[in-house]
């Protein structure tokens, strides 16, 4: 048909906006979580003693954390599931074996469902102990600013450089880690997102300095992830991130102390 777009352009406008709906979806309901969470802790303000963790409300902070690094990390791996979905469509060329990139993108989200996991256990503790609040706030200067020293010193670390490395180079990773099959799509998934969680899983432990629900600082830490990960010079801003978090998190400290 005259006009037409080729296929290999078709096809990755249509994975370009599948990705951008689930991201705009997750984003829309982060946004509307921390606005019916306001509501409710508004409604039972006053009340003593901290909100059970029932089943009901340890799922629902699951599904949250969850939802929320989906919103932060896809924007961040557009390029790797691009590289995939760019070789499955060469093999199918072919007439070789090829899998749906939806088994690569599941195991990615399945890595994020662990630390969601994690993340959701460190909640528990952190409310249960009063470090932070039933609005998802921190009541603690000292641990706030411990998180962000943590981070920033993370950067300069070897697992994190490693990490991140294999977060930027999709064809690198393809050509070393490439397995046939959908058992094979979703371990290449599983196994990219377990760098990306060594790469950001720190960063994502801010949220705990500030406010869990602040849907600002999730946009601040998205852009960070997405700077580090897609901008030219990995080394230069993987140092300036370190920097600027290491003097906040000490600045946090001594202003706790002398406060």
């Amino acid at each position: 048909m005259r006009g037409a777009l080729p296929t290999p352009i078709r096809e990755r406008i249509v994975l370009g906006a599948s990705l951008a709906m689930v991201c705009a979806l997750a984003w829309g309901f982060t946004a509307w979580h921390a606005h019916a969470t306001n509501h409710v802790m508004d409604a039972m303000e006053g009340m003593e003693g901290p909100v059970a963790w029932e089943a009901g409300r340890t799922a629902a902070m699951f599904l949250m954390w969850l939802v929320m690094m989906v919103a932060m990390m896809l924007p961040a791996v557009f390029p790797m599931v691009d590289a995939f979905a760019a070789i499955s469509r060469q093999r199918r060329e072919h007439k070789a074996p090829y899998v749906a990139t939806a088994f690569f993108v599941g195991g990615y989200l399945l890595a994020w469902s662990g630390y969601s996991a994690l993340a959701t256990a460190a909640h528990w503790g952190l409310e249960r102990s009063g470090l932070i609040d039933t609005m998802m706030r921190s009541t603690s200067g000292m641990l706030a600013g411990a998180l962000f020293l943590a981070a920033g010193l993370y950067q300069w670390t070897p697992l994190k450089r490693v990490c991140l490395s294999r977060c930027r180079s999709p064809i690198g990773f393809m050509l070393t880690e490439w397995r046939d099959g959908r058992t094979g799509a979703i371990v290449m998934g599983l196994r990219q997102g377990a760098f990306c969680v060594g790469c950001c899983a720190v960063l994502m432990s801010l949220l705990f300095a500030v406010a869990v629900m602040n849907v600002l600082w999730v946009a601040a830490l998205t852009v960070l992830v997405m700077i580090e990960k897609l901008l030219p010079g990995e080394r230069f801003w993987r140092h300036a991130i370190g920097a600027s978090l290491t003097l906040a998190g000490v600045a946090w400290m001594v202003r706790t102390l002398l406060a």
